[in-house]
């Protein structure tokens, strides 16, 4: 019994001394979040093994979890194949010992949701687009005409295109080139613009009328442009900036770099703006060389328009003030294409049998239109009643098919929001509309699963990032900035935070104001970004873990990656 005792008490000594060293030594417990993230589309069971092989590798360098981005807002209009697929990915995950994070609710990033209803959509109003009535329908007609002034470079001096500017005058880039051309007998060709201040392009003011939807088009042709970078540097592309500073268009046209003769439409609301500075070419362009022709600018009408409560649409008669009826006076208003592209014509407004509408009649048209953001983005209105329905429907089908108590919300980017009448008539600034969509998410997650962990993105309700006050007051298309958007959401969610450049900033905000946080690190191509992140959480209060993020599929790093962060520990 003696020696029993003596034996007891020289383990809790050895134990004791154990945790004193471990102490002194820094060690301690892991980071109980080490994930890596991944994006599919699950159209083929080829993705479940790619995601096997993702899941292998994680597993294997100390990582315990996935986050998995996919078509869970829209789980009520998938297959039967989509369930297995994703039954499958629950299996692999609990082979290889990782959780099963699904990024859920997503509002900047939602063709998903969309699927069930483009009408969803945020919007941007267009006020009083004059339509005149004819004897069966009511078409749109420019008030007033917009134009470019020399569309087709056929009024020049030399190599001077007549009523254009350039970014450089200085710089010879633009040429009259009277062998190739797509109309009359001349188009303006770019080159040389990689030699000295990489900008290729042509900048024209216009008069506008605000609230209005304009159309932007012209022909292009290229030869060995750069396109690789997919955030514009070296890319082709199309501004409209209000007043010269605002910019009023985001959308990427997708010019190859190489290609014949192609026509490009891109589409504007002009918000508050009576004048607009046009700039079409290449921004910080270093190879190859491109020709214009033809450069138009309209007003159009109803192209994308958005039927909905909160989206409503007035045809008043401008002499009168008499407002008329849909199903009465005029046939339900519908753009049957919707795709957010401005590459297809508006509908007329169809007069039916009776209509007080007669022809003639001068009409004033408003409506809310959406559009696409970059390749195509278009957030969904977190106003509507409907958008939250389809939500509680996904949220007790995902709950009952994937078997997990942590979630991860997709609210990101929202770079059009706040804008249509289901938002304005709440009186609400968009940081609490936002706050608002996020609180109820969560409502409706735990309504299902009370045991619920959630996180999110941080960028919308950062300050040193997509919620920062900003220059102008506004982010995107946004009328406003998002600036506090971090008070009207529970402190129990985890943020995640991705911003590479103001990890420290960022962290030290979310720790200060209660927040737990997860590193994001962008690990395409360097694994010295997961290094830093590492560093920055060394002494941030909150810090939970860290995540493998890449939008480019490339897992090169990933085994890297988990080496690293699994050797890392929270501070005692």
């Amino acid at each position: 019994m003696l020696v029993a005792k003596r034996r007891a008490c020289l383990f809790l000594q050895m134990l004791m001394l154990t945790c004193l060293f471990s102490s002194v030594r820094g060690e301690g417990k892991a980071y109980p979040y080490r994930w890596v993230f991944v994006w599919k589309p699950l159209s083929d069971a080829t993705q479940v093994e790619e995601i096997r092989e993702i899941a292998k590798t994680a597993s294997e360098h100390g990582l315990n979890g996935m986050v998995l981005s996919t078509v869970l807002d829209r789980l009520d209009l998938e297959s039967p194949y989509t369930f297995k697929y994703l039954k499958g990915i629950e299996n692999i995950c609990k082979e290889y010992g990782l959780d099963l994070i699904p990024q859920v609710m997503s509002v900047g990033y939602n063709a998903f949701m969309l699927a069930h209803d483009k009408n969803l959509a945020e919007g941007l109003p267009v006020k009083d687009a004059l339509f005149i009535a004819g004897a069966e329908e009511a078409g749109h007609v420019p008030d007033p005409a917009a134009s470019i002034v020399h569309g087709g470079f056929e009024k020049y001096k030399g190599d001077k295109a007549e009523g254009y500017s350039f970014p450089y005058e200085d710089q010879q880039v633009a040429f009259i080139d009277k062998e190739i051309f797509k109309e009359g007998n001349v188009s303006l060709r770019f080159e040389n613009f990689g030699k000295q201040r990489d900008d290729g392009r042509l900048i024209q003011e216009v008069t506008l009328k605000p609230y209005r939807l304009y159309r932007i088009s012209f022909w292009v042709k290229t030869e060995n442009l750069d396109p690789s970078n997919p955030f514009g540097s070296g890319r082709f592309r199309v501004e409209a900036l209000g007043d010269g500073q605002r910019r009023l268009s985001y959308f990427d046209p997708q010019v190859p770099g190489t290609s014949g003769w192609q026509k490009v439409n891109v589409g504007f609301n002009s918000k508050t703006y009576s004048r607009a500075v046009i700039s079409l070419g290449v921004w910080g362009g270093e190879t190859g060389r491109f020709w214009l022709d033809d450069v138009n600018i309209e007003e159009v009408g109803l192209i994308n328009i958005l039927r909905r409560p909160g989206t409503p649409l007035v045809v008043i008669n401008e002499k009168s003030g008499v407002v008329y009826e849909e199903g009465r006076d005029f046939a339900r208003v519908e753009d049957h294409v919707l795709n957010f592209m401005f590459d297809h014509e508006g509908p007329d407004i169809e007069l039916l049998p009776g209509s007080r509408i007669k022809e003639g009649m001068r009409l004033r048209v408003s409506y809310y239109h959406g559009v696409a953001i970059y390749q195509g983005q278009t957030p969904v209105c977190m106003s509507e009643p409907a958008v939250y329905e389809i939500w509680r429907r996904q949220a007790r089908l995902f709950n009952e098919v994937i078997d997990t108590d942590m979630y991860l919300l997709g609210t990101d980017e929202l770079r059009t929001a706040a804008t249509c009448e289901a938002c304005k008539k709440r009186n609400m600034t968009a940081a609490q509309i936002l706050g608002d969509c996020v609180t109820r998410q969560a409502a409706m997650i735990r309504e299902v699963n009370p045991k619920s962990k959630l996180f999110i993105w941080s960028d919308m309700f950062d300050p040193h990032h997509n919620a920062g006050e900003r220059e102008g007051n506004y982010y995107y298309l946004v009328d406003e900035d998002f600036n506090g958007a971090w008070n009207y959401i529970p402190k129990d969610i985890a943020m995640v935070c991705w911003y590479h450049g103001r990890r420290d900033k960022s962290l030290a905000h979310f720790s200060s104001q209660g927040f737990k946080t997860i590193g994001a690190a962008y690990c395409d191509s360097d694994i010295q970004i997961a290094k830093d992140w590492l560093e920055s959480m060394k002494n941030i209060s909150g810090a939970s873990g860290f995540m493998y993020t890449t939008w480019l599929h490339k897992y090169d790093l990933l085994g890297k990656f988990g080496d690293l962060v699994s050797k890392a520990t929270l501070n005692p």
